[in-house]
């Protein structure tokens, strides 16, 4: 708590300079390197991966690139922005893993450099790299960052849509405010419309509803800020700048659409998403308070400081704006009746800034320390112990399908342990360097949660992707040495069509066509619904199926 209550002593509307030291460059090129490092190493995760990269192939090949198809099928689930910019990695690239990835590495890289710029001016240069390094080493982050959706995206601009956010409103409320801070937080209010069109453009009204439910709430508790809220609604040139961005697509694809637009995107995916479970994903009203650990691993044990210290934070007019930031966000998606984990990450960004800063102010960590480290240690354990923590959940838990995805004799080799004993060492030895030196125990920590996140990019998250995904890519590449159209029957795996290269629609195979399939599924009703069906290949559950030609008769 005495860490912040430093901070209410230091007047957060008046943020210095901040020059760039070479410290900050190696952190900056560290996180880019755990963003852009083996993304490409392990298949697309089916469904949400392979959704999103196949559509945004289809619209590279078909050269319509204010449309979105899904296997041939028109696509209203998101907008077109994250579509734009995977087909235009894919065209520069090439039709890999790692392209359709590349968009999300670079804008959650963004997302922590936006971060640390916020906050660096603010709480001092030590507490930009600690909120950088805790905001990208958190596995809810790092997952979305390496990840082909549209959600880096859409968080980098959340981000930077609320912290312009706040630098409006600290220059708007204080007292004796001269023409250049005048203009200064016209360009910040004009600079978040910007932002947030551009998250209309990603993801739709929520890129709107968020900064402006953060504003309103902070405006509410602070009991006089209304007139800067008005201003921000009354500035004409901050709303052409978000309907110049925002309008031109979605008026297009109202005209081309018409009612099938506004059914699948806005009464769908967002006002359905709201009242009710959406494609069965629900839960009970503390969802996310069960999920905010997980997501913040190994840094969870930051909310212990912050939970203590709620009464000091509540003082400062920046931190009530962020957590109003955070309480926005998780009392919204907890009252939804769609819930998803990396909702809860719309409201991540202020809990990581607000851990760095306390953990940049501790001269002894004590048992905060411990357990960050304890977390990447079992963070690590978890990693080494895949393989069998995945045939144990398919014997207990999973069906026939499943336990042959996960059978033993075809997996591939779990993440190599002699790796994750080395990860281990130097996480020891990080905190050891905590022991020895108190005062430095922050980097050190931060340290140890970069070996431990590198080690899940490199090892953990290629391993799973494989063995959810390899028999499907596999077979999807086998398909293409056969010159017959491939669908998929009983199944939805949008990857196929990406490593196929071309559409792979849902429905019963035809003669003369190839189908992917599950294999119990098959051998359930498939044979029975095309007996001329022939299997050809299977992996591990899957089957790839003929059905010859009809003779001439």
């Amino acid at each position: 708590m005495q860490a912040f209550e430093q901070l209410h002593g230091q007047r957060m509307s008046e943020p210095r300079r901040w020059s760039i030291g070479a410290a900050d460059g190696l952190v900056a090129a560290v996180l880019l390197a755990l963003m852009v490092g083996w993304l490409g190493v392990g298949p697309l995760f089916d469904v949400d991966e392979g959704a999103f990269a196949e559509a945004s192939r289809e619209m590279l090949a078909s050269g319509d690139w204010g449309h979105t198809t899904l296997n041939g099928a028109d696509r209203f689930d998101k907008p077109i922005l994250v579509y734009w910019l995977q087909a235009a990695a894919l065209a520069l690239i090439g039709p890999h893993e790692w392209a359709a990835r590349l968009p999300s590495a670079l804008c959650a890289w963004g997302w922590a450099i936006a971060t640390w710029a916020f906050v660096a001016p603010r709480w001092g240069a030590a507490a930009g790299r600690l909120a950088a390094c805790v905001l990208l080493t958190s596995l809810g982050p790092l997952s979305i960052g390496r990840a082909a959706t549209a959600d880096a995206l859409l968080n980098m601009l959340l981000a930077l849509s609320l912290f312009d956010v706040w630098r409006f409103l600290e220059a708007a409320t204080s007292e004796g405010i001269d023409d250049t801070r005048q203009r200064s937080a016209r360009l910040a209010l004009r600079r978040c419309f910007l932002w947030v069109g551009l998250g209309v453009l990603t993801k739709g009204p929520v890129a709107l509803l968020i900064p402006a439910g953060a504003a309103f709430v902070w405006a509410a508790a602070r009991g006089w800020a209304w007139r800067a809220v008005g201003r921000a609604l009354t500035d004409v040139p901050a709303w052409a700048i978000l309907l110049v961005v925002a309008v031109p697509w979605y008026a297009y694809a109202l005209q081309r659409h018409g009612w099938a637009f506004i059914d699948g995107f806005l009464v769908r995916h967002n006002l359905e998403r709201f009242s009710g479970p959406l494609q069965g994903h629900g839960g009970g009203p503390l969802y996310y308070v069960l999920m905010l650990p997980l997501l913040m691993w190994p840094w969870w044990p930051l909310l212990l400081p912050l939970l203590r210290a709620w009464r000091a934070l509540l003082a400062d007019e920046a931190t009530r704006f962020l957590l109003a930031w955070a309480g926005f966000v998780w009392v919204f998606f907890s009252l939804s009746g769609t819930k998803l984990p990396h909702y809860a990450l719309y409201g991540y960004t202020p809990l990581a800034v607000l851990g760095a800063c306390w953990l940049a102010r501790q001269r002894q960590l004590g048992g905060v320390a411990v357990a960050v480290v304890a977390a990447c240690v079992a963070l690590v354990g978890a990693g080494a112990a895949s393989s069998w923590l995945a045939q144990a959940a398919a014997r207990r838990f999973g069906d026939e399908h499943w336990r042959a995805v996960f059978d033993a004799s075809a997996l591939p080799a779990g993440p190599p342990l002699g790796g994750a004993a080395l990860a281990v060492a130097v996480i020891l030895a990080a905190a050891g360097w905590v022991w020895w030196r108190r005062a430095q125990g922050a980097p050190a920590l931060a340290a140890a949660a970069l070996v431990g996140a590198a080690w899940t990019a490199a090892e953990v998250v290629p391993w799973w992707a494989r063995a959810f995904q390899e028999p499907v890519k596999t077979l999807a590449l086998e398909s293409t040495v056969r010159s017959l159209p491939l669908v998929q029957w009983q199944l939805h795996q949008p990857s196929v069509g990406f490593y196929r290269g071309a559409p792979a629609p849902r429905r019963a195979p035809q003669p003369g066509e190839v189908a992917l399939t599950r294999l119990d599924r098959f051998e359930r009703t498939g044979r029975a619904e095309v007996p001329a069906a022939e299997i050809v290949r299977q992996e591990r559950g899957f089957a790839l199926v003929v059905v010859p030609r009809e003779p001439v008769r």
